[in-house]
């Protein structure tokens, strides 16, 4: 089955950059960050993902306690990023959203007959910690921000039509 949790993670934390863009303070006006930082609904950021305000509930939950995300409750509330999206790694996030959840799981090991069966669970457990560590390296060097103008560099390539 495949783990969605990190892209669903990864696309609410882009939209909810593009809403921190968008309502940039103005320079000259005297506001703190909670002044003019927006908020998302669940209602709102499920739409975007397809999915229902419950579930987007749950996908935020780790990303606030990791002090990416701020949420506040109640009819006029919302999330919001707790720091710029420039302070923001892609690893961090993927952290927040898969947990201590391996990449990949070993096969269950059975009676060790061989050489192979005998040694198959110490590889595959090697081999999966260094893709996991080249993973978090390739994300930890990308911030939201990176992503975000990534992912707009993309839509200008895209044929019109």
């Amino acid at each position: 089955m495949l783990d969605i949790r990190f892209s669903s993670a990864l696309k609410a934390m882009l939209y909810l950059a593009v809403a921190a863009e968008r309502d940039a303070p103005d320079p000259s006006a005297h506001q703190s960050p909670e002044q003019h930082s927006p908020t998302l609904s669940s209602a709102q950021l499920a739409e975007v993902l397809g999915t229902n305000p419950s579930l987007v509930r749950k996908l935020l939950v780790p990303l606030v306690r990791a002090g990416l995300v701020e949420s506040t409750k109640g009819r006029a509330g919302g999330a919001r990023l707790a720091k710029p999206a420039s302070q923001i790694t892609l690893a961090e996030i993927y952290r927040c959203s898969v947990g201590d959840k391996p990449l990949w799981a070993c096969r269950p090991d059975g009676a060790a007959s061989c050489e192979v069966t005998a040694n198959t669970a110490e590889f595959f457990s090697r081999l999966s910690a260094d893709t996991e560590d080249a993973v978090l390296d390739v994300l930890g060097r990308r911030t939201l921000a990176d992503s975000l103008a990534e992912v707009r560099s993309l839509g200008s390539q895209t044929p019109a039509g």
